[in-house]
């Protein structure tokens, strides 16, 4: 199973990036998750589940000790598929 995890920490900063934000960024950059991106105001990510799921297991406990004062996550079911496994298969006779 694939899952997309959306998540913003706060307080925001609009001038820096908070500690609590950074933290989390590098959790997901350092996830091996597909289809990371990140922003000012909301960060996604894709991947197998196992790893979405501890990636956000980390990113709960280190942004709130980092000064996160609140979390804000959705986690969608998007499919059993990596990315690129639909076109594998079909069409690709050699």
């Amino acid at each position: 199973m694939r899952l997309r995890v959306e998540f913003t920490t706060e307080p925001f900063d609009l001038d820096e990036a908070p500690a609590h934000a950074v933290v989390a960024r590098e959790i997901v950059t350092g996830a091996q998750l597909d289809a990371v991106d990140v922003g000012p105001f909301g960060n996604t990510a894709e991947g197998d589940a196992d790893r979405v799921l501890g990636a956000v297991d980390a990113l709960l406990r280190r942004s709130l000790a980092a000064g996160a004062t609140r979390v804000s996550l959705q986690v969608n079911v998007i499919g059993d598929e990596a990315p690129g496994d639909a076109a594998h298969g079909e069409g690709d006779a050699t």
